[in-house]
């Protein structure tokens, strides 16, 4: 049996299968990444919960496995040379998995690096922007008077949504013809961004009618709707 006992994170979330990939996270936009990816690919993995009303992300455990305190994190047992790798930020863990099966990623290396700068357009621009648009509309921001830092990242929001609506005017998915790692980093933003933001009005979400359409063959994929849960809630 593979043992884990090296890495301080598996005190606090023992492995209960130590032979499968360990995905420590929360359904937000970044974490359901990663679970959506592996339900896609059908590895077998072991979700646990970060629990951020607790703090667990400030844990030393936590901390061992990514001292950036943020979900997701993973730790896959067989990593390169058989050996256990453990990683974090969510860009890094789409590419990690996608090399390692073969899959969601272009094999030519013209449509590797096409798709590859398109995961970095959402790392670098929809995730950051659309997050902050948050903040300002539903959270703590909502009560400032000023608007302008809200309106900033309407503006900027508005402005990526529209370079997302020329691409996907073009083909069926952000990178091409073929879904990849970069839908499924995208799509669940878009989808916060629309649903638990509440911002589709505030952004004037049916301007971008080749994004709505997209995002609604994202959410018919089974393995996606299965993705969106992990981890489940605690009972």
């Amino acid at each position: 049996m593979t043992d884990l006992s090296a890495f301080p994170i598996t005190r606090k979330w023992p492995a209960r299968h130590p032979d499968r990939l360990q995905l420590y996270s929360l359904p937000t936009p970044n974490g359901v990444k990663v679970s959506i990816l592996l339900e896609e690919l059908g590895l077998p993995y072991e979700a646990h919960r970060v629990d951020f009303a607790a703090h667990d992300q400030t844990s030393p455990e936590f901390l061992s496995l990514n001292p950036n305190n943020k979900i997701p994190a993973i730790l896959d047992p067989d990593g390169p040379g058989g050996q256990p790798l453990a990683l974090f930020e969510s860009g890094a863990i789409l590419l990690y998995l996608a090399e390692k099966t073969g899959r969601f990623l272009p094999a030519d290396p013209a449509g590797r690096w096409h798709a590859v700068q398109w995961l970095m357009f959402q790392m670098g621009g929809i995730g950051p922007m659309v997050g902050q648009l948050g903040f300002f509309h539903k959270f703590a921001g909502k009560d400032w008077e000023d608007k302008r830092p809200r309106d900033r990242y309407v503006a900027e929001t508005q402005r990526l949504l529209g370079v997302l609506d020329g691409q996907l005017a073009r083909q069926a998915w952000v990178a091409g013809a073929a879904y990849t790692v970069a839908d499924i980093a995208t799509f669940p933003w878009v989808r916060n961004l629309v649903g638990f933001y509440g911002a589709g009005e505030l952004v004037q979400f049916s301007r971008y009618a080749h994004v709505q359409r997209a995002l609604d063959a994202f959410l018919a994929r089974p393995a996606v709707q299965r993705g969106l849960q992990v981890p489940a809630a605690p009972a």
